[in-house]
């Protein structure tokens, strides 16, 4: 019961997070340190509309999560450790740091997904 309450409440967020990125992408769109900073938004933002649903149904959740992670840690080494590193240690560290928790935990339920609960659905 506990795992399952567990999952819901690590995928909420990434939901709120997904259509937050599509509201504010002009505003997030700058710190895209790429090329195409609007499309990168949209792109993460429905990346993570699409972790939140897959964990919530347990569909395919395993391969989200892994995914997800990868996501997250290449926020952190590509958005929140320059801004670090560059002197932006009280408004960047918090980030860097939510986004390397989260994406342990997405990495934690990959581990914990059996293949079993992902193909019934």
């Amino acid at each position: 019961m506990f795992s399952k309450i567990g999952r819901y409440l690590y995928a909420l967020p990434f939901g709120v997070f997904g259509i937050l990125h599509f509201v504010n992408a002009g505003q997030m769109a700058g710190m895209v340190p790429i090329p195409g900073g609007v499309f990168w938004v949209y792109l993460t933002g429905l990346a993570m509309l699409a972790a939140c649903a897959s964990i919530v149904i347990e569909w395919k959740a395993r391969l989200a999560t892994i995914l997800l992670g990868i996501m997250l840690l290449i926020f952190v080494l590509s958005i929140h450790l320059p801004a670090v590193v560059g002197g932006e240690m009280q408004s960047s560290m918090p980030n860097l740091l939510k986004d390397l928790a989260l994406a342990g935990g997405a990495w934690f339920i990959a581990g914990q997904t059996d293949e079993e609960i992902t193909d019934e659905i």
